[in-house]
C-alpha cells in the first residue's frame, strides 16, 4: 500500500505542468499518464521544429525581409522554435530523468515561459498588421515600415523576458515531504508565492485580456471591409479568419481559464482536495492542446499564403530534381514575386 502512494505520487509529481504547482497533494488525482505526455511533447517537437525551421529558412535564405508582415513571420516562428526546443527537456523530466539540476530547471521554465508570452504577442501584432494592411491600406503605409516592424519585435522580446524572468530565478529542483525530486516554484523563499500568482495573473491579462480582444477586434473589422468587396478570394479569406480565431480560442483560452481556477484555489476559495483533482486534469489536458499551437502556426501564417506555397514548391522542385512536377502556371495566380499576396490574410 505505501509503495503504490509513493508510485501515485510521483506520477503526480512528474505530470504537473510547468505554470504550476500545489501545496496540499491529493494521491487520486487523474492526471494523463506520464509516458503519454512525454510522447506528445516529442510529437509536438518534432512538427513544430519541422515547420518553424522552415518559415525561417525561407524568410532569411529565400524571401529575404522585405516588409512588416515578413518581420512578424520570422519573429512569431523564432518565439515557437524557443517553445518546441523546451520541449524536449520537459519530457525528460516528466520521465523522471532530471532529479538534480537546478540550472536546468530555470532554463527549461525560462525558455518555456519566453516563448509563451512572444507567441502571445506576436499573434497580436500580426492581427495589428493584417488589419492596418486592409481597413487602413493607405493611412497605414507610413506606419508598417521595416524599421518600425524590428521596433516593435524588441519591444515585444523585452516585454516577454522580462515577463518570463521571476518564474525562471525563483523555480529550483526541490524535494516534498516524500524526498521526491522536482522542478517547482521554491517556497522556501518568502515572496516566491507572490510572484507566482504575479506571473499567472500577467499570463490570464496577456491571453484574455489583451491579445484575444485585440486579435478579435482587428478581424471583425477585416471581415466588415471584406463584405464590401468584390475579390474573387473573398470567401477563402473570411474562411482563414474564423479558423485563425477560432484556433486562438480553442489552443489557449481553455488553458487560461483552468490557470485562472488555478489562482483562485492559492487565495483558498473553493480550494477542496475534489477541486484540486478537477483543476489538475484541467490544467494537464488543456497545457498539451496549448502546446501544439506553435505546430499550427506556420499553417495558419505562413503555408496557406501563396508566395511561400510558391517558394517552397520551387525549392523542392530543385532538391528532388522534379521540375516537371512544379507547374507554377497553373497551380497559382500570377503574382508578382514582390507582392506579399500571404499577409493581408
Amino acid at each position: 500500500m505505501e509503495q503504490t502512494e509513493r508510485m501515485t505520487t510521483m506520477e503526480m509529481n512528474f505530470t504537473s505542468p510547468p505554470f504550476y504547482d500545489y501545496s496540499e497533494p491529493c494521491y487520486n488525482v487523474p492526471v494523463l499518464n506520464p509516458t503519454i505526455m512525454a510522447a506528445v511533447y516529442c510529437l509536438v517537437f518534432t512538427i513544430g521544429l519541422l515547420g518553424n525551421s522552415t518559415i525561417v529558412w525561407l524568410l532569411l535564405k529565400i524571401m529575404r525581409i522585405k516588409t512588416m508582415t515578413d518581420v512578424c513571420l520570422l519573429n512569431l516562428a523564432i518565439s515557437d522554435l524557443i517553445t518546441v526546443l523546451s520541449l524536449p527537456s520537459w519530457a525528460l523530466y516528466i520521465k523522471g530523468n532530471l532529479s538534480d539540476a537546478n540550472a536546468m530547471c530555470k532554463l527549461m521554465f525560462g525558455t518555456y515561459q519566453l516563448g509563451f508570452y512572444s507567441g502571445i504577442l506576436f499573434v497580436m501584432l500580426m492581427s495589428i498588421d493584417r488589419y492596418l494592411a486592409i481597413v487602413h491600406a493607405v493611412a497605414s503605409l507610413g506606419a508598417r515600415t521595416l524599421r518600425y516592424a524590428i521596433t516593435a519585435s524588441l519591444v515585444i522580446w523585452t516585454i516577454s523576458f522580462c515577463a518570463a524572468l521571476p518564474g525562471a530565478l525563483f523555480h529550483n529542483m526541490i524535494k516534498d515531504i516524500d524526498n521526491i525530486t522536482q522542478c517547482d516554484w521554491d517556497n522556501r523563499e518568502g515572496s516566491v508565492k507572490t510572484w507566482k500568482l504575479f506571473l499567472n495573473f500577467s499570463q490570464n491579462t496577456a491571453v484574455i485580456f489583451v491579445s484575444l480582444p485585440v486579435t478579435i477586434y482587428c478581424y471583425v473589422r477585416i471581415l466588415l471591409v471584406l463584405r464590401r468587396t468584390k475579390n474573387s478570394k473573398r470567401g477563402r479569406a473570411m474562411k482563414l479568419i474564423f479558423a485563425i480565431v477560432a484556433v486562438f480560442v480553442v489552443f489557449w483560452v481553455p488553458y487560461n481559464v483552468a490557470v485562472f481556477l488555478q489562482i483562485l484555489q492559492d487565495f483558498e476559495i473553493n480550494d477542496t482536495c475534489d477541486s484540486g483533482n478537477q483543476i489538475t486534469t484541467a490544467l494537464s489536458v488543456t497545457e498539451t492542446i496549448a502546446l501544439s499551437h506553435c505546430c499550427v502556426n506556420p499553417v495558419i501564417y505562413a503555408f496557406v499564403g501563396e508566395k511561400f506555397r510558391k517558394c517552397l514548391a520551387r525549392e523542392f522542385s530543385k532538391w528532388l530534381l522534379c521540375a516537371k512536377f512544379y507547374k507554377p502556371a497553373s497551380m497559382y495566380s500570377k503574382t508578382s514575386e514582390n507582392e506579399t499576396s500571404n499577409t493581408p490574410l
